[in-house]
């Protein structure tokens, strides 16, 4: 509602001019629904509920990816406790069965050492042959495999010590075993060392 206010300025005709002043207004009931709609107090808006959901969506996520990430490092340290466990076991039964395999040459090196104190001869020459025998028989077993030194030299599985010159042989050609050597499974354990003509 406006006031008009009588002023000293006068219109066309001489007639005075009247002004309206504007004075605060109290809004109707309906005013502040064509204001724009506002959701009612304490009560979240649709974007806000929204951005609330997919929060909680996130860290319900979270929580299981984060249990799922724990089961499976427990499991790994579970495995791994239980492969060197296993490990383990494996060295000592391999030990085990290394050890039995080289208690009868103990006994033989025992047999040929009484002979030596009894001085006989052949039965200490005996004895010998027959640790070697028995010590080679039960690496063979386990593996072993005498490195072949005949013909070409091969720097994979010889070592060369010394070279001389040979009449009627090739040069590069191993004439002479002075060590042999061993391999374990194709894996050289020690080379065999030998002598190669010039």
């Amino acid at each position: 509602m406006t006031q008009r206010k009588a002023t000293n300025e006068t219109g066309p005709r001489g007639d005075p001019l009247e002004v309206s002043t504007p004075q605060e207004q109290v809004g109707a009931p309906g005013d502040e629904e064509s204001a724009g709609a506002s959701a009612p107090l304490g009560e979240p808006s649709p974007v806000e509920a929204d951005l609330e959901a997919r929060l909680a969506e996130a860290e319900a996520k979270r929580d299981e990816y984060l249990e799922l990430a724990q089961r499976v490092q427990a499991d790994f340290e579970n495995y791994r406790k239980r492969a060197l466990r296993d490990q383990e076991r494996l060295v000592t039964h391999a030990h085990e069965r290394l050890v039995h395999e080289l208690l009868p040459v103990l006994d033989d090196l025992e047999r040929t050492l009484e002979a030596a104190d009894r001085h006989e001869e052949a039965a200490l020459v005996d004895g010998v042959r027959l640790v070697e025998r028995s010590l080679r028989k039960a690496l063979e077993k386990e593996g072993l495999v005498e490195i072949e030194a005949n013909g070409a030299f091969d720097p994979h599985v010889h070592e060369a010590l010394l070279t001389q010159p040979r009449e009627g042989v090739e040069p590069g050609t191993v004439v002479e075993v002075l060590q042999r050597g061993y391999r374990v499974g194709g894996r050289v354990i020690r080379p065999a060392r030998v002598i190669v003509a010039e």
